[in-house]
């Protein structure tokens, strides 16, 4: 029994590990390199460059151009994407009102559903027919003794 409850022990606590590990921030996560006009930062998980400089005692970065460029390009297409989308929402909005059937829609339905009573009806009363006793069989009353 304990050499079966031994690799669960020890698997447990390896998940737990990996667990506290996955938590806590890379480290070296960023790479930096001195530049002339600052500091290029490297996000060595994502890829991302940005460059960073020195104002009034902090620190500012912003994204290099060629990301930059790509952001840009990015944002115009969303743009446009809402944009069409909000235009055919509006367009659809006189669309979405519910139509009332017409009056010969309404008889339609009607029809069919008078149609479909009748035959369950008549279901009804022959199952009834065939349950009853003849009519010239007499019932015998409660016996009583």
């Amino acid at each position: 029994m304990n050499r079966m409850l031994m690799p669960v022990v020890a698997l447990g606590g390896m998940f737990t590990a990996f667990a506290a590990l996955a938590q806590e921030p890379a480290p070296g996560r960023y790479a930096m390199q001195k530049t002339d006009s600052g500091i290029a930062r490297l996000d060595t998980q994502t890829g991302e460059v940005s460059l960073c400089q020195d104002k009034d005692g902090e620190i500012v970065c912003r994204m290099a151009a060629d990301e930059r460029t790509a952001f840009e390009l990015e944002l115009d297409l969303l743009t446009k994407r809402v944009e069409t989308l909000e235009k055919a929402a509006g367009e659809g909005q006189t669309g979405l009102k519910p139509r009332l059937p017409t009056k010969e829609e309404i008889d339609q339905t009607m029809s069919v559903m008078e149609r479909m009573m009748r035959s369950f009806m008549g279901i009804v009363k022959d199952l009834e027919r065939e349950e009853k006793p003849p009519s010239d069989k007499t019932e015998d009353g409660p016996q009583k003794t």
